[in-house]
Parts: C-alpha cells; sequence; structure tokens
C-alpha cells in the first residue's frame, strides 16, 4: 500500500510517535495483527457442513468490519458460505433477511460485548423463539458477561473478545475473524496485511512520517477542514467506506479531555466514479471545509475492454475504443486528482492498493485505526469510548421500562 500526500506540513508534533508506542500497553487493537488464530481455525474445520449461511446478529463495530471484508472480496472468489448481516430493528429487514435462508443450513452468530445491546439481543429473542437449538448458534462476548452466562446455560460455543478492544477496532479480533473464516476468508492474510503496516510504522519506513505528517495536519487545521471525505475508486470498497464513517465519527467527535470544547472531523465516504455525477460539485466548488483522499486499486480483475465498434452520433467517443476498464477507472480518479489539485486550497492525498485480496484489505483497515488513534491523540480526545452513544441507550432503556 503506499500514500501520496499531496498537502504540505509546516509542524508536526515530534512526540506523538511515543505516545503511541506508549498507547500500545493499554489499548488491545494494535496487538491483533500477531495473534493466535488457532482456535477460530480449529472451531471452523471442524464446522458443520451442511451449513450454507452464516447471520451475523450485531451492530455498529460488532458487524460492520466484517461486512467490509465480506463485500470487498465477495466478487473474486464465491464465498465458502454467504454472509448476512442484521444491523437494524426494522421489521422489514429482519423479515427480509430471514425468508432469503433455510434456517435449517443457517447458523447464527450473536456479537455483543457487554450482552446488553438492545438492537441485537431483540433480534436475538425473535429468531431464538422460532429456533432455540443451541447448535445453530454461537456467542462472541466479554468474559462473564451475561450474555456469556446465557449461552453457558444454553450451552452453546462462546468466543471471548480480547481485553480493551473497543467495537469499532474489533474487526481484526474474533469479532471479524469468526464470520470472515467461515465464509471462506484467508484470515491469515488479513492479518498479515494489517502487520505489515504495524511494522512499517513502529519500524520507522516511510509509512510512519506519512501517518505523523497526515494526522499532524488534520489536527491542526480541525476548524478549517472539518470534513474528512474518502472518495473510494472500487465499488468493493462500499462497504469500507460506511465502516471508516463508524471508526472516524465515533472515535474523533467528542469532548476534549479536560475541557469543555467539543472537537470531531466529519467522515464522508464515496465512491467513484458514480460520486463524481453528485458530491464532487460540493467538493470542488463549495466550501472549503473539506479534506479529500482518494483510494485507488492498482490492478483489478477481470481485465475486460471497450470493443473497437462506431456507434452513430456518438463517434466523438471512439477515443474509449480499445481502453480496459480498469484503466479508465484510474484515468477518470487521476483527472478528478489533477482537476481539485489546481484548486490550490483543497487538500489531497492518494492511497493505493495492490488488488483485491485479504492482505489489502487487512492494510487498509489496519492504516485507518492508525491514523484514528494518531489524529485522536492530537486531537486531546479519548479515541476508544463513546458517551454520546451510550447516553441515548440509558434513555431508550428508561423509555422500554416504563413501556
Amino acid at each position: 500500500m503506499k500514500n501520496r500526500l499531496y498537502f504540505n506540513i509546516d509542524q508536526k508534533d515530534n512526540s506523538l510517535f511515543d505516545k503511541i508506542v506508549l498507547e500500545q500497553k493499554t489499548i488491545g487493537y494494535y496487538n491483533l495483527p500477531k495473534q493466535d488464530t488457532s482456535n477460530i481455525l480449529e472451531f471452523v474445520d471442524n464446522f458443520d457442513k451442511n451449513i450454507k449461511n452464516i447471520m451475523v446478529l450485531g451492530i455498529g463495530g460488532s458487524s460492520l468490519g466484517a461486512k467490509a471484508v465480506y463485500e470487498f472480496l465477495k466478487p473474486i472468489k464465491k464465498p465458502k458460505r454467504k454472509l448476512f448481516f442484521f444491523e437494524s430493528t426494522d421489521p422489514l429487514n429482519i423479515s427480509t433477511l430471514l425468508n432469503e435462508v433455510d434456517l435449517d443450513k443457517t447458523h447464527f452468530l450473536v456479537i455483543s460485548k457487554s450482552g446488553g445491546t438492545v438492537e441485537t439481543i431483540s433480534i436475538f429473542k425473535y429468531i431464538f423463539a422460532q429456533k432455540s437449538e443451541k447448535n445453530s448458534y454461537t456467542f462472541i462476548t466479554d468474559n462473564g458477561s451475561k450474555l456469556d452466562k446465557f449461552a453457558q446455560d444454553l450451552g452453546s460455543k462462546v468466543f471471548y473478545l480480547p481485553p480493551n478492544v473497543g467495537g469499532r477496532f474489533s474487526v481484526l479480533s474474533v469479532v471479524g475473524l469468526l464470520p470472515l473464516a467461515l465464509s471462506g476468508v484467508n484470515i491469515k492474510e488479513l492479518l498479515s496485511g494489517a502487520d505489515k503496516i504495524n511494522r512499517d510504522f513502529f519500524k520507522g519506513k516511510k509509512l510512519q512520517s506519512t501517518l505523523l505528517k497526515k494526522a499532524s495536519f488534520y489536527a491542526k487545521n480541525c476548524d478549517r477542514y472539518s470534513i474528512n471525505t474518502i472518495f473510494a475508486y472500487s465499488e468493493n470498497l462500499k462497504y469500507f467506506t460506511e465502516w471508516f464513517v463508524q471508526l472516524w465519527g465515533e472515535s474523533l467527535g467528542k469532548v476534549q479531555k479536560n475541557s469543555i470544547l467539543n472537537v470531531g472531523l466529519t467522515p464522508i465516504g464515496l465512491i467513484g466514479p458514480k460520486d463524481q455525477h453528485s458530491f464532487l460539485q460540493l467538493i470542488m466548488e463549495g466550501r472549503r471545509d473539506k479534506s479529500v483522499t482518494f483510494i485507488k486499486l492498482k490492478e483489478f480483475n477481470p481485465k475486460i475492454t471497450i470493443p473497437d465498434i462506431t456507434l452513430k452520433y456518438l463517434e466523438e467517443l471512439d477515443s474509449l475504443h480499445g481502453i480496459r476498464f480498469d484503466k479508465l477507472i484510474n484515468m477518470q480518479c487521476d483527472s478528478i486528482i489533477e482537476a481539485l489539485l489546481n484548486e490550490k486550497d483543497i487538500p489531497v492525498d492518494e492511497i493505493v492498493i495492490s488488488k483485491v485480496n485479504a492482505k489489502s484489505i487487512g492494510e487498509l483497515i489496519y492504516y485507518y485505526e492508525l491514523l484514528t488513534s494518531l489524529v485522536g491523540k492530537l486531537l486531546g480526545v479519548d479515541t476508544y469510548n463513546q458517551p454520546g452513544v451510550e447516553a441515548g441507550k440509558i434513555i431508550l432503556k428508561e423509555k422500554l421500562s416504563r413501556y
């Protein structure tokens, strides 16, 4: 993976790297690339061969990461088992998903760190009322949680979340690895990609300097460029941008520690070239409050070519003849980058990943987790809590108790 910055940072925080090195001792996601996955792989090897569908009951960080990886890889390799994600209490969505599968050939992963997630448990209750066999469920939760106790009484398999790994940073833990491995994703390759970024950053390779500069620019200019946009030039990255929105928004939108100052950076996820015909106009001529990161694929498959045929009245587009679609989409991306750079005051950077495989998406995920931690440290917030989310949960539980 390569990251090129088209903007300059006059001054970066030279102590930032040391702060992140220290943070590794208490924040668990940093160590996930080197974890032992033998228990997950053993479970997958012995899994019921008749099961064709895996339904993930989780919300936010319990599902977005796995969905991002699954949807990124699905077009290039048929999944061993299909993954479905229950992410809403929308009754239409619940019914639609359940009607798509044969329940006798379906296994359910119930994911809740605390065991008290209203959305997850309400959907689980609905499904459990129809299918209560212990072998139909696997649970992922904290050791000793109420959900853990329920699963133990039921006699179902339970996996535990590693210490100090929050939901939105959990995709490279059992939360993401188990459903992905069951669908046939090579989780060792996924982790090897994350480990490469980890080593490049902490061993002082070029990526370290790039990430430190980028984080410093975002934090220093958070008032001027308060909106951070990802413009991904591959439909495969659609759900990755959704994962980014949660990671960035929930981690950085906070009240500063020891302060009453509200800070944050607003994330936007776009897909090119589709969003060239919508949001690009706002970037190009709207308020100068947005930075833009372009994500490109170096290699696409299949390599299909625009045929050499002339269409009456459309002869001016004969310049397309013989061009491969993978070349065309990257030419479109490069053209937009050039157009934005001509505007002078729109911060732009470009990330290039090699191809659609597990290692590439592992690199991209870990890169953004690191960047989030770096920016959070500079903004002076607790990157790993979410008190604003918890406030709404408390109100909902009070409403339910009075219902």
